[in-house]
């Protein structure tokens, strides 16, 4: 890996690597076989396509694998230099290479004692001197301490990012739930579509509300734009600029940005360039977490992450989680030709999860150059969706089951419920273990005609199996396993990337669209009519508008 500046040396291609040929062979061999027959054939599959490790139980032998496939993936793991990818991560090297950025969020959870130099500094001392600031602000919080401006506790704490200053905060606080330590009502807004901002304060008293405003150059078009609405609700309750520094608080880099808003410096937690927005719920950005659930279950959640980090970067490649799942998914992807995985948590507190995972997974790898800004000439980054089990049960699970197309699916359930209530848990359970089954082995048309259906109904109630699924189980949820969780996606993703010969780490793609905002905004707010040189439909579409927003309600 380059550390300078320089255009990063070409790799050979991935499709013309030894592995990747043997793979398309293997393919031809096993594309026909059925999951029936391989677990048929070996007794003792579901123990032998399994490993544990960080409190997670992985079961991968539901995939449409052979031995073979798993020695060859690994393989290719090895042709794509996937173990010197991983320390060059470690070691902060810049890996993002067309922003010249290392990719060190694996230093958010990293000890004390842990020394991570880059450009000669150990940025370890930095990390916990921001976690230890976030710590003492939330028992001033908690203790009343603190207070707004005229002399209320605060009870309300309202979050304002978008991305991954919100999907990350959002998720963290519903799958923490359970372990919430203040009575305290915690909002997030991202959205800049009012409504959102208006819904979530419309109960809110200002007096008792403080809002975290998320941003990392404290420029964001929608984070700015909900902030000034805030600052305004909070102004038309205090009628003083002195309130501002009382009820708002800053995560961000930029100092001078934080002050002209009215919030001051010495209320802004850091953050750092080498920390992508997808992948800071555990830096600063998590203020609201910790806020929630206090600093004791924060830094177990830390611990989560720091589990799964050192099982990622030692751990051998056959026994190693994230990445079997990251190779796993080449494998559907590249060969079976699936284009979106489901991620399906029997866990109601996982509820947002599967959104999480969209910008983690979809951000990351939405990438159609390879790192010498080649085209590539294989599929990179499946859509990723999902719902909690069993709500989806009852929803899509139909076009998994008997849909045209294959949709790898990852199952994520826990052996102990948090609420236990009557036979639920177990109930709920039974569902996921059931689900994978059908999913694996379907039921053939002289089963359902042998329960007596007839012929004409018979390819109606018949399941063809043989649905790609990895099951994912742990003792209980807690803020460690939360962490553990995270961390595998993350290195999974890492683990695609890497074989996929692509910036995990840039989003350039989202840059087009923001652009284009800019230059549309003051042509939908000009008193004037403006002269409009989009494309004959953008014009007819903001014409429409422009007429429209005259006949406000």
């Amino acid at each position: 890996m380059s550390d300078s500046g320089a255009m990063p040396t070409p790799s050979p291609s991935l499709t013309q690597r030894p592995a990747w040929k043997a793979l398309q062979e293997h393919y031809q061999k096993v594309r026909t076989l059925h999951l029936r027959q391989l677990f048929a054939a070996d007794p003792q599959r579901g123990e032998r396509f399994a490993v544990e490790a960080c409190g997670l139980y992985l079961d991968y032998s539901k995939n449409r694998i052979t031995p073979e496939t798993m020695q060859l993936l690994l393989q290719l793991a090895q042709e794509c230099k996937l173990r010197e990818h991983i320390e060059a991560m470690f070691t902060g090297q810049k890996i993002n290479a067309t922003e010249q950025r290392a990719v060190l969020h694996t230093a958010l959870r990293a000890p004390k004692e842990e020394r991570i130099m880059l450009n000669g500094i150990d940025v370890v001392p930095e990390v916990h001197a921001v976690l230890d600031k976030m710590a003492d602000f939330t028992r001033r919080i908690h203790s009343g301490e603190w207070r707004g401006h005229t002399g209320l506790a605060i009870r309300n704490v309202v979050n304002i990012g978008i991305g991954g200053s919100d999907l990350g905060p959002v998720m963290a606080y519903e799958a923490l739930r359970h372990y919430k330590q203040c009575h305290m009502t915690f909002r997030f807004v991202s959205n800049i579509d009012g409504t959102d901002f208006t819904e979530a304060t419309r109960d809110l008293v200002p007096e008792e509300t403080l809002f975290i405003v998320c941003s990392k150059t404290f420029k964001t078009l929608e984070t700015l734009s909900n902030a000034h609405a805030a600052r305004k609700w909070i102004l038309r309750a205090h009628g003083d600029e002195r309130a501002i520094a009382r009820h708002f608080v800053a995560v961000s880099t930029n100092a001078e940005g934080v002050a002209s808003f009215g919030i001051d410096v010495q209320h802004m937690f850091g953050l750092w360039d080498w920390d992508g927005g997808r992948y800071s719920m555990d830096s600063a950005i998590g203020l609201s977490t910790m806020l929630a659930i206090g600093p004791d279950n924060f830094h177990a959640m830390l611990s989560g992450f720091r589990t799964m980090d050192q099982h990622f970067r030692s751990a051998p490649f056959e026994r190693n989680l994230p990445i079997l799942m990251g190779l796993l998914a080449v494998w559907n992807t590249n060969f079976f030709g699936a284009q979106s995985v489901a991620v399906l948590p029997y866990e109601q507190y996982l509820k947002r999860f599967p959104a999480y995972l969209q910008q983690l997974t979809m951000e990351s790898n939405g990438k159609h150059v390879t790192l010498d800004g080649a085209r590539v000439d294989y599929q990179t980054g499946p859509v990723y969706w999902g719902e909690p089990g069993t709500n989806g049960q009852h929803s899509f699970y139909q076009l998994i089951h008997q849909g045209t197309m294959l949709i790898p699916c990852d199952f994520i359930g826990f052996c102990q419920s948090l609420n236990p209530l009557e036979q639920h848990h177990d109930v709920l359970m039974a569902n996921l273990f059931a689900q994978t089954e059908a999913l694996a082995f379907g039921k053939t048309a002289e089963e359902v005609k042998a329960k007596g259906i007839p012929d004409w109904l018979a390819p109606h109630r018949t399941f063809e199996g043989n649905r790609p699924t990895n099951t994912l189980l742990a003792e209980l949820l807690t803020p460690e396993i939360l962490g553990c969780l995270v961390a595998l996606y993350e290195h999974s993703v890492f683990t695609q990337g890497t074989i996929w010969h692509i910036d995990s780490f840039d989003q350039w793609g989202v840059e087009l669209g923001k652009a284009l905002a800019e230059r549309t905004i003051p042509e939908l707010q000009s008193p004037e009519e403006p002269t409009l040189r989009h494309d004959s439909s953008t014009n007819a579409l903001i014409r429409r508008y422009r007429q429209f927003k005259k006949h406000r309600l």
